[in-house]
């Protein structure tokens, strides 16, 4: 039976995990993030992987570092056939890498080598991509950057947003996965290198970064603001003097003479607003800073009782 270390930590590695359990691998221990403190009541928390594990009495080692940690020493002294990863979220050692006595690859998010990085799948939403897709490499020092093995494919959808992209992603990962590794266990496979000069980084989005800007259409707010959701979310830094995210909005087949940041249209119901280019938006939720998320009407009820048609509240 085929002996693996699998290597991960959010809710798009648990279904490739529990994939390999179910497919009968024989599964001798999962590294993941140590528990963290989660949410405004700072609960310690598992990692989606870690709950996973435990369903399955798994072996699990959770090491801050991983490099040069006991837990990289149990993972060797285990002689794994693979190791597989899906956003582990540290770099692996050579060392580490070679322990594998077949192969070390990794599940990633995006159809390489476009979205090197820890931010795939929020890049591809922000960029206005049409699809998306997870590619199998085998690990290497550098970052995602093996020969791939495997690609497959899937549209990002106009209401799409991180959260729905990462959970159809486990499911398409999951199957690219488990139909890769035969091929890789009796020879077969067949790699591809990585073209260099097509490659585009995603890095881990910056705090500044989250920040909505005046200058971008209705259409690049609206993919910014489903890159970032679930979380941490996008916002205008002075939305009537207050840092307000919005979470929700729909672009609108309409265009207007005001400038961007102005209110065309305010009722009970309904709050219209400018964006670049002559763009409109309508937004649906937002959550202005020290409040709870709330639909457009209850902010029109209330914060936003009195906006006037030709307004400019954000600055």
């Amino acid at each position: 039976m085929t002996s693996i270390v699998f290597m991960g930590t959010p809710k798009f590695s648990a279904p490739i995990l529990e994939g390999l359990i179910r497919e009968g691998y024989d599964v001798k221990a999962v590294v993941t993030q140590p528990d963290r403190y989660v949410g405004r009541k700072h609960v310690l928390t598992a990692s989606p992987v870690k709950e996973t594990a435990a369903r399955y009495g798994i072996e699990v080692l959770q090491p801050e570092k991983i490099s040069g940690s006991a837990e990289m020493d149990r993972i060797i002294e285990l002689k794994p056939d693979l190791i597989v990863t899906a956003a582990f979220g540290q770099f692996l050692p050579n060392k580490l890498i070679e322990a594998a006595k077949v192969a070390a690859i990794n599940v990633h998010g995006s159809l390489l080598p476009k979205y090197r990085g820890g931010a795939p799948v929020q890049y591809a939403i922000m960029n206005g991509d049409s699809e998306t897709g997870v590619t199998i490499i085998y690990m290497v020092k550098k970052m995602d950057a093996g020969a791939m093995l495997a690609q497959a494919k899937m549209p990002i959808e106009e209401n799409d947003d991180t959260a729905t992209v990462f959970q159809k992603m486990s499911i398409l990962g999951r199957d690219t996965l488990l139909e890769t590794i035969p091929k890789i266990l009796d020879g077969t496979i067949k790699t591809i290198a990585q073209n260099e000069e097509r490659v585009v980084f995603s890095p881990t989005i910056k705090p500044e970064e989250e920040e909505l800007s005046l200058e971008s259409t209705a259409r690049e707010l609206d993919w910014k603001i489903r890159a970032l959701r679930p979380s941490p979310g996008a916002y205008f830094a002075d939305f009537l003097g207050k840092r307000t995210k919005l979470w929700d909005i729909s672009v609108l087949d309409e265009k207007t003479a005001f400038a961007s940041g102005t209110v065309v249209e305010a009722g009970k119901h309904v709050l219209k607003m400018a964006a670049a280019d002559g763009t409109v938006y309508r937004i649906n939720e937002l959550q202005p800073a020290g409040k709870p998320k709330m639909k457009a009407t209850d902010y029109l009820n209330g914060i936003g009782k009195g906006l006037e048609v030709g307004q400019k509240v954000i600055v």
